[in-house]
């Protein structure tokens, strides 16, 4: 099953990679899924607030696999006088890794802009106090790819505050499996989906329960796992990132089964049985508690859902940066997937 859908898995991850999507910018990825969910056979519901879901179909005790679409980014804070931007995270963007990257500014009615996040009197010929801590509020700013010099210059091109602004991935699928890319988190979890959700349909697979997925478009701003969950379910499972440092067991090869995040511990039924199918089926897999980590599982329950909740995914290294995982990881997660639910 692996070496079928591993080229389409691959191949949905650079192309969902390539469609920007802050969190709430989320029309274009909202619509390239649909389309490819639609193509498999299945019926999309919308969300009011943004994102679908679909059942795979299969009877018994619902569980809804989540993934999320969303990434982080920014938003226009301030056209400033000399025609640079001002520009206010969307989710944790963090000013320690995002200097130098190309961005993509999305205008309301007047198409995009290309430009570069920079510091402020960025060439160090000329900056005497180059290494300076920097932060979005003080010194980091959007330099725009056309001739400006002025706010009414930036004003003209149909530029506003509150326009998102895109960072550029860097896809990149290395040797040996690596896969390297600015937010892997989560939409590597979306491509597992989706590639689980052809498998289901292709090969008429007979799931040992009722089984919805629903990829949301708000995670990153921690307000998107507590709409749209079916009435019936009783069990979440999400497919996000596993986080890679010190003091974990996770790694960029492993599956990480999630034993708890800042919110407290998740479903010791579920952590136990996740655990018990990858022995059985011989699936490199680490348990791991997290701090500085929060989920849409974890972010239904605490809007009052009653349900079972649960998360595994890839191994990622240096999340919120540029991130990179490896096949092993992907292939591992996609297989106790499919343990847990064939």
């Amino acid at each position: 099953m692996l070496e079928q859908y591993r080229d389409y898995l691959l191949k949905q991850l650079e192309a969902l990679l390539a469609i920007p999507s802050p969190s709430g910018f989320f029309e274009a990825v909202q619509s390239y899924l649909s389309k490819e969910v639609e193509s498999m056979g299945y019926r999309v519901k919308y969300l009011n607030k943004g994102g679908i879901q679909y059942c795979l179909g299969g009877e018994g005790e619902p569980v809804m696999l989540m993934a999320h679409a969303d990434t982080l980014g920014a938003q226009v804070k301030e056209i400033k006088p000399n025609g640079r931007l001002k520009i206010v995270r969307v989710g944790g963007l963090n000013p320690n890794n995002i200097e130098n990257e190309n961005v993509t500014v999305h205008t309301k009615f007047n198409g995009t802009y290309e430009g570069t996040i920079l510091l402020t009197n960025a060439s160090t010929h000329v900056n005497d106090n180059y290494n300076v801590v920097r932060t979005f509020e003080s010194n980091l700013e959007v330099v725009l790819d056309k001739l400006v010099d002025s706010k009414k210059d930036v004003e003209a091109l149909g530029i506003r505050n509150g326009d998102f602004i895109s960072v550029h991935p860097r896809f990149v699928a290395s040797t040996d499996g690596w896969l390297k890319s600015r937010f892997l988190d989560d939409k590597i979890g979306v491509a597992i989906l989706l590639a689980f959700s052809k498998y289901v349909a292709e090969n008429k697979v007979a799931l040992n329960r009722k089984v919805y997925v629903g990829f949301t478009v708000y995670e990153e701003v921690l307000h998107a796992g507590g709409a749209g969950i079916p009435e019936d379910a009783v069990e979440l499972l999400g497919v996000d990132m596993g986080c890679v440092g010190e003091g974990l067991e996770g790694s960029e090869t492993r599956v990480s089964i999630v034993a708890r995040d800042n919110y407290g511990p998740y479903n010791n039924a579920m952590v136990t049985r996740l655990i018990q199918l990858g022995l059985e089926n011989g699936i490199d897999f680490a348990v791991d508690c997290y701090s500085g980590y929060v989920s849409d599982v974890a972010v239904a329950l605490i809007a009052g859902r009653d349900v079972r909740h649960g998360l595994i995914g890839p191994g990622v290294y240096a999340s919120h940066s540029y991130e990179r995982t490896n096949l092993r990881a992907v292939e591992g997660t996609l297989k106790l997937l499919c343990a847990y639910l064939t």
